[in-house]
């Protein structure tokens, strides 16, 4: 799955984890004074950041350009001498690089919104008060600067679908090619052919949404941590807990661990039954593919067994759904009202102005919303699973190593299938 689009896989992906957190420790140490020695300084203290298009082009915007170019490219071309001969590694290490620049920008977009609902709802909010207070022009010009990024959101989103088509299209021919260069290993494995064709597709498939959620979640929590971090300096005393330093900071990490937590326990059981599921309902299905060419296969005993068993993996899984959803549910719905509620002696206290309620809340729901990708893609990531085990029965071949247990009693069941075959008179 991996072997055949990175080269070396556990080597590229811990080096990237490395490379990764020194770029990030750089940039939060001495990059701004890297960028100010440049011609490119950051924002001074106090002021506020540019409205619309502006944004994206302001100058400690450019230097973070330049700065992931060049540590882009001091991996990736280190990557590319050591991988010279892998024939994937333009679209691996450089489309990798691309994916996450765009994932980067697309957040982006997301800070230039909450720094434009400051100013405009503290404006809303003051012609609210009676007439006279604003003019409309300022209403008007507030307008296009939204108008402005949501023109940049438009285009960098259209990119990010087109791109990521192609390029998860190249990672699902990469495993296509590699698995039928060995197919003479590969095809006595039970369903070789729907593993190759289907589940390579469902694996790509579900990457392609998965994989960038994830980059954007990660990207999310990189540039709106900082800022939930500066903006807990407006919180009161916090419901129960009373004061904490940073609040909003830690209420935020905290609250989504626990509901990660909460869903990775209840869903535990899931992803081992959505392996069975695809087990016995391709039994069923083989079963009835070879009835079509032999009268004697595909009887009504056997297939009525086969399908009891895929009954039966059905009604288990509704059980443990039905707890699972219970958590699941049950979470949302309290999910919702969790700002509201430590935010409620604040607001009383009047701390804080509309604008500064909707940064507030723009940044605290792009956090937890990143920190709950477990929570909100779970029933995903329990399927991607589920293709994983039954594609690494192929990675057992390959290395010759010994399959899978599940796999090694379908071989003996389809030996012993094969010897009262041949015994019949």
């Amino acid at each position: 799955m991996f072997h055949s689009f990175f080269p070396q896989p556990k080597l590229f992906f811990s080096s990237f984890v490395v490379w990764s957190i020194i770029c990030m420790v750089v940039w939060y140490t001495v990059g701004p004074q890297m960028g100010a020695a440049i011609g490119l300084p950051p924002l001074a203290p106090g002021e506020a950041a540019p409205l619309g298009f502006a944004y994206f082009i302001s100058p400690d915007n450019l230097w973070f350009y330049l700065y992931f170019a060049i540590f882009v490219a001091i991996f990736g071309g280190a990557w590319k001498l050591i991988a010279r001969d892998h024939p994937w590694t333009n679209w691996s290490i450089w489309g990798t690089a691309f994916l996450i620049f765009i994932a980067y920008f697309t957040v982006q977009a997301y800070v230039a919104i909450n720094n434009w609902r400051g100013p405009f709802f503290d404006v809303f909010q003051k012609g609210l008060t009676g007439p006279g207070n604003v003019t409309a022009t300022e209403l008007w010009d507030m307008q296009i600067y939204f108008l402005q990024i949501g023109a940049v959101a438009v285009v960098i989103n259209v990119v990010t679908a087109f791109f990521t088509n192609h390029y998860v299209f190249r990672w699902r021919t990469a495993m296509n090619d590699y698995y039928m260069s060995l197919w003479p290993k590969l095809r006595h494995i039970e369903g070789a052919s729907q593993r190759v064709q289907e589940d390579t597709m469902r694996f790509a498939n579900i990457v392609e949404g998965l994989g960038v959620v994830f980059i954007n979640s990660i990207m999310t929590l990189v540039v709106f941590l900082p800022l939930l971090f500066k903006l807990s300096e407006h919180m009161a005393d916090v419901p129960v807990l009373g004061a904490i330093p940073h609040s909003l900071f830690w209420l935020a990490i905290g609250w989504s661990i626990f509901g990660t937590a909460l869903l990775a326990l209840a869903g535990i059981k899931l992803p081992g039954l959505q392996f069975r599921n695809q087990r016995v309902e391709a039994a069923y299905r083989k079963e009835l593919v070879y009835g079509e060419d032999d009268a004697d296969r595909a009887q009504p005993v056997t297939v009525r067994e086969l399908f009891n068993n895929v009954r039966k993996n059905y009604f288990r899984m509704y059980w443990h759904y039905c707890y699972f959803n219970i958590a699941r549910f049950g979470y949302n719905q309290l999910d919702g009202s969790f700002l509201t509620f430590i935010l409620i002696p604040t607001v009383a206290a009047g701390k804080i102005t509309m604008g500064l309620w909707q940064q507030i809340s723009t940044a605290f729901g792009q956090v937890t919303d990143s920190f709950q990708y477990l929570v909100s893609y779970w029933s995903t990531i329990i399927e991607l699973l589920s293709i994983y085990k039954r594609l690494k029965a192929f990675e057992a071949a390959i290395d010759d190593k010994p399959l899978p247990e599940i796999d090694q009693r379908y071989l003996e069941r389809e030996a012993a299938e094969g010897e009262l075959a041949a015994n019949r008179p």
